[in-house]
């Protein structure tokens, strides 16, 4: 049986050896899932996927800091920001129950012609079928919460392939939802190779596809989808802010330094291009270095640990070429800019990259903010505009009506005003658009996406 190696990114050191599952096991969980949901009479109640929620909730916070420390190690992120994706799943599972009661259809008016005379019509939602997710290494709690919960919400059965450098916060989670009392087929974490996980895709026993990872694959997948097969995707982006002259430097500022190098930059919404009016370009670069050569990296499990490794080694020497590109084509380097060790790059600003460089026109994914200067707000929006990624973006200005204005220009899903790009809370929806994505992430969206309408009419002689 072929074995998958977790490796931990700070120092490269084994955690564990995994089995990954073949071809012929995924076709097997697939059968079984559609088993599941194919019979009715083995369907969950609501008030039992209820009690199961809670114990599932209840237990998550009686087992935190294990599931912090697995995760932590596993994937890299600072134990500070581990601990807050922690409170966030928690939470997640909770938005789930309390969204449940709020699932439901509606009526139909009938009546108003002659055809539709003497008839009743009411629509109800039902569970959409076998759900299969894949996710992404950057959040290894919070974004399987997002990709099984909703599913086990509304009852339908799910098979999640985790990431392959973090599959074991993954596992940890099943086995918790299982001991809450998920009888077994409902929710099956599948570690394996990407041809093994092409067949969720491509089955179709398979009735929705949610996927969290680059658009190249996501895209790729996507066009591989059984006919019927409904999908929801979460790519990166380059997120831009845009500071008018009069925003309030010393509030911004930190926003900026923990939206940009959180989780070394590795999350999709993380602040990447800030557009600065010219008059003020020069007091932004002084402050934000000074706060980022003050950000403590190290070992993600130490509890004061801000910026930690990057996920592979191999992601930091591309890092390193993207900036290195940037700084051969004129842009100046005003902190960091090196690789401080195999598995970390040093937190770092670039002044006014050229537009072609890779870290103006690619997500870069890494622990590197650019900083533009621009004349006209309207030149700035239409740099902020020009990839073809669209996420979420921000504006930092006192005046309401360019606070407005600058919304509505914006190509995002989300424009966070006097706040860093990577402003996220469960309930609101989350996603991108143009190569970014296609849906809205958020409990409750996912819940609604994971079932189906139904409709009923009756007919009477006596209405």
């Amino acid at each position: 049986m072929s074995k998958l190696s977790v490796y931990a990114p700070f120092d490269q050191s084994l955690i564990k050896e995994i089995p990954l599952a073949k071809s012929k096991e995924m076709s097997e969980t697939i059968d079984r899932a559609h088993a599941l949901f194919s019979d009715q009479t083995q369907w969950i109640p609501k008030h039992q996927r209820v009690e199961i929620l809670e114990n599932i909730a209840f237990l998550m916070e009686e087992r935190s800091e294990e599931i912090i420390q697995v995760s932590a190690m596993e994937g890299g992120k600072p134990w500070m920001d581990t601990q807050v994706e922690m409170k966030r799943a928690i939470n997640g599972v909770k938005l789930a129950i309390e969204n449940m009661g709020h699932l439901k259809g509606e009526e139909v008016a009938m009546g108003h012609t002659a055809s539709s005379a003497n008839r009743l019509a009411f629509t109800m939602r039902e569970p959409i079928g076998v759900v299969a997710s894949v996710s992404a290494f950057n959040h290894p709690i919070n974004l399987i919460i997002h990709q099984t919960i909703p599913a086990i919400a509304v009852g339908s059965p799910v098979i999640i392939k985790p990431a392959p450098t973090t599959p074991l916060t993954c596992l940890l989670l099943v086995e918790i939802f299982e001991s809450a009392g998920l009888p077994k087929g409902w929710c099956t974490c599948m570690p394996c190779e990407n041809e093994v996980a092409e067949q969720l895709v491509t089955s179709p026993k398979v009735n929705f596809f949610s996927f969290i990872g680059s658009a190249k694959v996501g895209w790729y997948l996507r066009s591989k989808l059984a006919p019927g097969t409904r999908c929801a995707l979460e790519h990166g982006g380059a997120a831009p802010v845009i500071i008018e002259p009069d925003a309030d430097i010393k509030t911004m500022i930190p926003a900026l330094v923990k939206g940009g190098f959180y989780h070394a930059g590795q999350v999709c919404v993380s602040v990447q291009r800030i557009y600065a009016h010219e008059s003020i370009v020069d007091e932004i670069v002084e402050e934000m270095d000074a706060q980022v050569r003050a950000l403590k990296s190290g070992n993600p499990l130490d509890k004061d640990t801000e910026v930690g490794p990057l996920i592979l080694p191999k992601e930091v020497d591309r890092v390193h070429e993207w900036v290195t590109e940037a700084k051969d084509k004129g842009a100046k380097i005003i902190c960091g800019g090196q690789k401080h060790s195999e598995t970390f790059y040093e937190p770092t600003i670039i002044l006014n990259p050229s537009e072609d460089c890779k870290v103006s026109s690619q997500e870069i994914f890494g622990p590197v903010v650019c900083v533009y200067s621009y004349t006209d707000r309207q030149e700035a929006i239409d740099r902020a505009n020009s990839l073809e990624f669209a996420f979420q973006s921000s504006v930092f200005t006192k005046d309401i009506n360019i606070a407005l204005d600058t919304v509505k220009k914006l190509n995002s899903t989300a424009v966070m005003v006097n706040d860093h790009t990577a402003f996220r809370v469960d309930w609101m929806p989350f996603g991108g658009r143009d190569s970014s994505g296609l849906g809205l992430g958020s409990i409750p969206h996912s819940m609604h996406d994971m079932t189906r309408e139904k409709l009923m009419v009756i007919k009477s002689h006596v209405l």
